[in-house]
This record gives C-alpha cells, sequence and structure tokens, in this order.
C-alpha cells in the first residue's frame, strides 16, 4: 500500500506544467550601518577606570556535603538536598562509552545511549512516556559519550515519584524498539551526508584523526558501513553488558529529606539485582608521530580553516594549570599574543584560539585553530608557529601572567557556582578516580602558577617540530606553497563513500529475512493468494497534519510493477504513472514526462505498494534481509529500501519505514503503522494508515474502498487524462 508521503513534491511538479517561474523580485537597497563608537574613545574627566576597582582574593570553592550510601544491588547513591526551588533531579552514571564500539559498528554506544529513550519500555513507547512527562513538566533524558553513558531526570518536587518511576524503567528495562532504531540510523546517515558542510567542524574532525590515529577509538568515526550494521540486538547486547547495578553511580539533588529519599530510591531499585563481570578499562591513547602538514581540499572555499597542535594531557597531570594559563596566554582571547599578532597586526586571520585540552582519564588535545582569508594561508600558520617557539623560549610578561590567571579562577567561580554543579563535578571525579578535594587542589595550583613555570612546561611539553598542521581549503589560491613551511604535504581524503543499503547482510539474515516474508505472507492469507492478484484498486482519503490538506487518493495497481495514482487536492488534480522505469505527471490536460524528485517518489511508492511488497521474495530485482527477530529489509536495485516490522506474535505486518523523497534538506524518515485490518478476497489488508515524519504525526489515510482482480489492464492504467 503505497502513500504520497511529500504530496507537496507532485504539486509542484504539476504546477510547473501550467506556469512559469515569476520574475525575480527587485534588489531591496542596503540600510547604512549605524555608526560605530570610537575605539579610541575617553571616559570623562574625573570618571572612574575599571582599572581602578579593587577586588578580594577568591575563596576556596565550597564543596558541599553529599550523602553517600551502597544501595543492597551494588548501586552507588549520592544525595544533595537543595531546597531554593521545589524541583528534584537526578542522573545515573553508568561506566561505558563509545570507546567500547567493535570497529565494524562505530555508532552502537550512541545508537544505544539514543534509542533506550526513544524507544520506550514494554508498557509505553517512546512517544507515549513523551507525553506524560509533558503532562508534569518533567523530563527523563539519556545519552553515551565517550566515556560515560548517563540518565537522568527532571521533575517538580509533588511530581518525583511518577518520574522517578519512568526514570527507573527507562535505565532497568528499556525496550529498544525497532522503529525508532530507524529513525536514529536516518539521522544519523542524514548527518553523514552533510559532515563535510562545515569547514570548522571538518577541520576540528581531521586533526582529532591525525592526532589520535585513525586505527583506534579515539580516531575513527561513524560511516554508512558501519552504522548499518547495527543491530536492535546489538542495542540490547550493548546495554546488557554495561547497565547493571553495580556499574552505576546515582546521584539525586534537590527539594527532599535525604533519609526519605534513600529509602525511596532502595525500594524503588530493589528489583534491579542484575549481575554482569566488572567492567575492562578504556582503551589508551598510543603516543604517535603525527607531525607533518595535512592538506583537505574544498574549492569552494575561500578560507582556509587550520588548527596546528598536537596531543594535551589529563586533568590529573601537575603541569596542566600552568598549561592552562600558557594557553590563554598564546590565544585565549583578545588579550593573548595570537589575537595580538595574528589578527590586530597582521589582520589576515579571522579567529584564533588556543587550546590546552585535557580529559579526565586520557590526554586531550592541545591546538591551535582558526581561518584566515585563502591568500594568507601560510603566511598565518606560519606566524602561529613563530609565536609557540617564543613562548618556549623567554618568560611571558607578569601582566600576561596576571590577566591569564585571573580569567582561569573567574571562570572557576562560574564552573562551581552552585551546589548542582559542583556535586555534578564531584561525581565526575569520584567517577574518574580523583580525590574528592580536586576542585581545591586545582585552585590552588592555578593561582600559584609563576613566569618560570610557563617557560619550564612550555619547554617540556611543547616541540614545534612534532606538531601537525591540519588546513582545510583551496591551495589554488594560497600565495606560497604549504611545503614551504618545511614538510611534506600529506592529503587527507573528505570523500564520503555511498550506502549500498541500510543494514548488513549475509546468507544467514537473508534466509531468515525470506522465512519472515513467508511468515507474514502466511498471516495476512497466504502467499498463493497474494499471488494471484492480477490488479487492485483502492480508493483512500488523507488527512495531513501539517500543513492541513485533505486529499482524495485513488490507487490503481496492475502487477507486477504498474502504478497510477490519482490524487485530488483542493482546486486541483494530479495524476501520476510509473512502470518503475519511465512514467508522467499530468495536472488537468497538461502532462509531461515523470523526472527528478517526483520520478524517485512515485517509483518509491510502487515498491512499497502492500501486494507489491509482501511479495517481495519473488521479484529478482530485490533482497529480503532479516534485521531482527520480527523485523526485515527489503530492498531493490534501484536504491529504494523499507523497513518492514511484524507482529511479534501474529507476523502481520505492523509497519513500514524509509526515507522519503525531499526537493532539498535532508530526507525525514517517514513510518506507516498499519490497524484495522479487513478481509479482501481472503487477504487482511490494513483500512487505517497512520503516518508520522521524523517522529512526528504527520497524516492519517482512511480506505474507503479496496478490489482486488477488477479486470484492470495495462493500457488503462497508463492512458493520460
Amino acid at each position: 500500500m503505497n502513500r504520497l508521503t511529500i504530496v507537496s513534491l507532485f504539486v509542484s511538479a504539476a504546477a510547473a506544467l501550467a506556469q512559469t517561474a515569476p520574475p525575480n523580485a527587485p534588489a531591496q537597497t542596503p540600510r547604512p550601518a549605524p555608526p560605530r563608537a570610537s575605539a579610541s574613545a575617553k571616559p570623562a574627566a574625573g570618571a572612574p577606570s575599571y582599572k581602578d576597582l579593587k577586588f578580594p582574593p577568591l575563596r576556596p570553592i565550597s564543596i558541599p556535603k553529599v550523602e553517600r550510601a551502597t544501595l543492597p544491588n551494588g548501586m552507588r547513591l549520592y544525595l544533595l538536598e537543595d531546597h531554593e526551588i521545589p524541583m528534584v533531579h537526578g542522573v545515573a552514571l553508568v561506566r561505558t562509552g563509545n570507546l567500547f564500539d567493535p570497529q565494524d559498528k562505530i555508532g552502537l554506544a550512541q545508537f544505544t545511549g539514543t534509542v533506550l529513550r526513544t524507544g520506550g519500555t514494554a508498557a509505553k513507547t517512546g512517544d507515549q512516556i513523551d507525553q506524560q512527562l509533558e503532562d508534569v513538566a518533567a523530563s527523563v533524558e539519556s545519552e553515551i559519550g565517550e566515556t560515560s553513558g548517563s540518565v537522568g531526570f527532571t521533575a517538580l518536587k509533588e511530581n518525583a515519584p511518577e518520574v522517578m518511576t519512568v526514570f527507573h524503567d527507562l535505565l532497568t528495562a528499556p525496550e529498544f524498539r525497532q522503529d525508532k532504531l530507524d529513525l536514529t540510523k536516518s539521522q544519523f546517515r542524514s548527518a553523514i551526508s552533510r559532515r563535510n558542510d562545515n569547514p570548522p567542524t571538518v577541520a576540528a574532525r581531521e586533526f582529532e584523526s591525525v592526532v589520535y590515529g585513525r586505527d583506534n577509538p579515539y580516531g575513527w568515526q561513524e560511516s554508512y558501513a558501519t552504522i548499518n550494521a547495527i543491530t536492535r540486538s546489538d542495542l540490547q547486547g550493548f546495554y546488557k553488558r554495561y547497565f547493571f547495578p553495580k556499574n552505576v553511580m546515582l546521584a539525586v539533588w534537590g527539594d527532599f529529606d535525604s533519609a526519605q529519599m534513600k529509602s525511596q530510591v532502595e525500594k524503588l531499585f530493589a528489583d534491579w539485582t542484575i549481575e554482569q563481570p566488572q567492567v575492562p578499562a578504556f582503551p589508551q591513547v598510543t603516543a604517535k608521530d603525527s607531525s607533518g602538514v595535512y592538506l583537505a581540499v574544498k574549492p569552494d572555499l575561500t578560507q582556509t580553516f587550520f588548527t596546528v597542535g598536537g596531543l594535551g594531557g589529563e586533568l590529573r597531570d601537575k603541569d596542566f594549570p600552568a598549561l592552562e594559563v600558557l594557553a590563554d596566554i598564546l590565544g585565549g582571547g583578545f588579550h593573548s599574543r595570537l589575537m595580538e599578532i595574528v589578527r590586530s597586526r597582521m589582520g589576515n586571520a579571522y579567529n584564533i584560539s588556543a587550546n590546552w585540552g585535557a580529559s579526565y582519564d586520557h590526554p586531550g588535545l592541545f591546538r591551535v585553530s582558526g581561518s584566515t582569508g585563502t591568500l594568507s594561508t601560510v603566511d598565518t600558520i606560519a606566524a602561529i608557529l613563530k609565536e609557540v617557539d617564543r613562548i618556549r623560549t623567554s618568560e611571558v610578561t607578569d601582566e600576561e601572567l596576571k590577566t591569564a590567571k585571573e580569567s582561569a579562577l573567574n571562570g572557576m567561580v562560574f564552573a562551581y557556582d552552585t551546589r548542582t554543579k559542583t556535586l555534578q563535578r564531584i561525581l565526575s571525579y569520584e567517577y574518574y578516580g580523583y580525590p574528592p578535594d580536586f576542585i581545591n587542589q586545582f585552585q590552588k595550583a592555578l593561582a600559584d602558577v609563576t613566569r618560570a613555570d610557563i617557560l619550564r612546561v612550555a619547554k617540556e611539553h611543547i616541540d614545534p617540530a612534532k606538531l601537525a598542521i591540519v588546513a582545510l581549503g583551496n591551495p589554488n589560491g594560497f600565495s606560497k606553497p604549504l611545503d614551504s613551511l618545511g614538510k611534506p604535504v600529506k592529503s587527507i581524503d573528505l570523500t564520503i563513500p555511498e550506502p549500498t543499503s541500510t543494514s548488513a547482510s549475509s546468507a544467514t539474515s537473508v534466509a531468515q529475512g525470506k522465512q519472515l516474508l513467508a511468515a507474514a505472507q502466511e498471516a495476512v492469507g497466504g502467499a498463493a493468494k497474494l499471488a494471484a492478484v492480477k490488479d487492485f484498486v483502492e480508493t483512500a482519503q488523507m488527512n495531513a497534519t501539517n500543513p492541513n490538506v485533505h486529499v482524495e487518493e485513488t490507487i490503481k495497481w496492475v502487477a507486477p510493477n504498474l502504478l497510477r495514482e490519482e490524487n485530488s487536492f483542493p482546486g486541483r488534480k494530479v495524476s501520476v504513472y510509473t512502470d518503475g522505469k519511465s512514467g508522467w505527471i499530468a495536472s488537468g490536460a497538461a502532462s509531461q514526462a515523470l523526472g527528478g524528485p517526483a520520478a524517485k517518489q512515485a517509483n518509491g511508492d510502487l515498491f512499497r505498494s502492500y501486494i507489491g511488497l509482501l511479495l517481495s521474495d519473488r521479484a529478482e530485482t530485490r533482497t529480503v534481509n532479516a534485521i531482527d527477530t520480527h523485523a526485515l529489509e527489503i530492498t531493490d536495485k534501484s536504491g529504494n529500501i523499507v523497513r518492514l516490522i511484524l507482529d511479534p506474535t501474529t507476523h502481520m505486518p505492523q509497519s513500514v519505514s524509509y526515507d522519503a523523497t525531499t526537493v532539498t534538506g535532508a530526507p525525514p524518515i517517514v513510518q506507516e503503522t498499519y490497524s484495522d485490518f479487513r478481509d479482501i478476497g481472503g487477504i487482511k489488508v490494513p483500512f487505517k494508515v497512520t503516518l508520522t515524519q521524523n517522529g512526528q504525526p504527520y497524516a492519517d489515510f482512511t480506505i474507503t474502498d479496496f478490489k482486488i482482480n477488477t479486470g484492470l489492464t495495462a493500457d488503462e492504467i497508463q492512458k493520460r487524462p
């Protein structure tokens, strides 16, 4: 049963038959810019200067008292009362991360963290949970990052018990529904297709891959192949391995009594007693020689985006406080050396910054990043290298040190200005094995940094000869070649391999897919009765919610691959015909050959037609592949892909999902959910179809009539209006 999921495609194509494009609108005259205040303007005589302001020294950060307990199931509990507002918050920190992704399924951890929430529980779908939480102004969210996973909640005090029950159910028994996995895959595929669109992000990504190496979890990235290989059972397996009580730290803070909350949490999680072996250590970063110049070519750019740097360190490194101050002096803001020299004096860099990155449990990245006009690329990078070398050979000034230290220390004030922020930082310190008073230790170490410390750490930790230089731009516009920096240039390939399927297949999965399809055929009436259908005519009414459109639709299908769609919109009737290779589109008496997005949509509708889809195992051009115990993927050689979900008990078709066709932008994922099955000539046909786009309601189809074997011929179906 096909659906016109994006009716605007056909409407637009039909409209083009009857009218020409309107003339271009006249260009608007730009408004003059408002006058700028003079940079040299001086305060009025006698007015105090900001330099005259005096502030007392910063006090040590106050560490709130946190109640700690270990529950009978092994989960560690942290409680902090905060009665300022009537809210309760919580977060379960899980020792896992995308560093545990298998190399052939990169993205698995992130998928698990996303679908854990969106997939809901056995009792409620993620959408139903959304509505429940919205009704009480609450939230429950989940994610998995590089070295940790989390499930958190926020609720008003009076609704906390209800919301914590939802939180418990998602944390302990997520369902990982296939349709939400499909939606996440579609979103990831869309992101992959656009991952070279934002130049600063591309430069940063490629720099990370160069420094960490592309052969390990710190440097690799998702691809169509790795996300296509991920299945629902993979998510379930990843969850089972890492989500168990002894691997979870649960923090709850807000307006409550600690003793009562401890009792409530202990009772709530009393049924969660799963045991698993201890989680292994995360992979280590292996230092490697990443020095050199690397170029990623994008001919359409008029700027060059660059990053210069190498491995940074860990937060616990004794030299990190001095290195953080060093980075601020080098490129921490308008007062920094690089901003002054590269931007203000040379005037050829649009933005520039330096940062000594430090992670909790592995080296971060030291990087100097920015962008410059294409012509001045080499001069800008050379100036940066010169300044990096200068900070290694002579002490910084007292004023530079004072400004940078104040910036770092003041930043800590805002990082710990609430009890909530401080608790979250304490939780992270304990998660990664830091001492409880690390906050105060670090604050003191920052205050004690000297000019001599800056010079020493610069010499010990930064070697210009070992830095990696990554540039993204158009080399044809460089005033000097990149190899004039003194090192050979290595190319970075930004090509994104085209996807061939949305799931990995094997002889076993194909065989299982055919078995699942056979079960679906039997459930709707049998393969023989399906194969006996030579034609069908369906009439339906569609009510779309966004935009608000009512459509009268007639579908005519002749086996094996002829389709005609007649859609009556308000004030317009559009007809489309396709045989999967060619066709036409007509509006009124005007018609033209079918092409572009409209042709792709029509061919997709033909591919997904109800009878034909259920007989996909009999079409030589189609492949049927099992992607789960009750889900299969059907593809053809034209690139059409559909995921068919079956009811686990009855094997009846439950829903189909696919990437819709659009004129511009990322294709949304459409899900059609079947209901109200009726017997038509011994075949169960759904008379109600509900559509969503990217998980949001889109339209409802109500079938008003469905006839099979009417005697419809190929000549009749392809006759133009």
